[in-house]
């Protein structure tokens, strides 16, 4: 992949702004344009591409793509200069059409939060490009828990270890989907709780945590608890700011995750 001079991901509560660079074409006519352009507005519903810019202007890549909700918003960043963004991504999105995910799950938010002391979780308005992920995927982080995973796999690097992102960043619009196919392959909504936070309560959602495996091992399987990956994180991974979120026992009543860490 090439990697614009702006690595960034704009974000709005309905549309993501991506280096065009860092997308991968879906069809030949989309490969011809994403060639030429700067930025591509997808959506996060459903990740479809709606339009990329050009050097003369915005190319539709889906019909009715003027009809998006929240297409204004996103128009509007277009015209901001990376430059122009704050240095770190302290401002946030506001918590959209979360009630409406909830319900479709039939998660009652204050049941929910009462039961796992787990809080809301807001999107930030910008992530940086971290490299990639095992699927060679872009991975995006908040800058700083995108230096700190930087810094800390070449640490593990010089020792010998090799480290691998599996994901990072997820929209709440992300989240509902990892519920909705779970249900379609016949799991019910309290078994994926224990496995996934309701959308709007996942880390991923911060920016600041990331799954993490090594080379040879399934993703995100306990079984990452008994590799010298797992062993160097335990050591070192305070180190770089890093610490695991749901050891066993933890309160939150989320099974044990031996790969997944937030930057503190």
């Amino acid at each position: 992949m090439r990697r614009p001079p702006a690595a960034l991901l704009v974000n709005t509560p309905d549309i993501e702004l991506w280096p065009a660079a860092l997308l991968r074409a879906r069809a030949n006519r989309d490969a011809r344009v994403l060639a030429r352009a700067s930025w591509v507005l997808r959506r996060k519903r459903d990740g479809r591409y709606l339009a990329a810019l050009l050097p003369e202007g915005l190319m539709p890549l889906l019909p009715d793509w003027r009809r998006t909700p929240g297409l204004d918003a996103a128009l509007d960043l277009l015209d901001t200069s990376p430059a122009a963004l704050p240095s770190t991504p302290a401002d946030t999105l506001p918590i959209a059409r979360l009630q409406a995910r909830l319900d479709s799950l039939g998660i009652e938010a204050q049941t929910y939060t009462a039961r796992t002391g787990l809080s809301l979780v807001p999107e930030p308005t910008w992530l940086a490009f971290a490299g990639v992920d095992r699927y060679r995927r872009p991975l995006w982080l908040q800058a700083e828990a995108a230096q700190g995973w930087t810094r800390m796999r070449e640490a593990a690097r010089g020792d010998g270890i090799a480290l691998e992102a599996i994901s990072g960043y997820r929209s709440h619009d992300y989240q509902l989907g990892i519920f909705e196919r779970k249900r379609a392959r016949g799991l019910d909504v309290d078994a994926i709780l224990e496995v996934n936070a309701a959308p709007g309560y996942s880390e991923h959602h911060s920016g600041s945590a990331l799954d993490i495996g090594t080379p040879g091992e399934p993703s995100a399987e306990p079984s990452f608890e008994a590799t010298p990956a797992f062993a160097w994180l335990t050591r070192h991974a305070s180190d770089h700011g890093f610490a695991m979120s749901y050891p066993r026992g933890n309160p939150h009543g989320i099974v044990y995750e031996p790969w997944h860490w937030r930057h503190r």
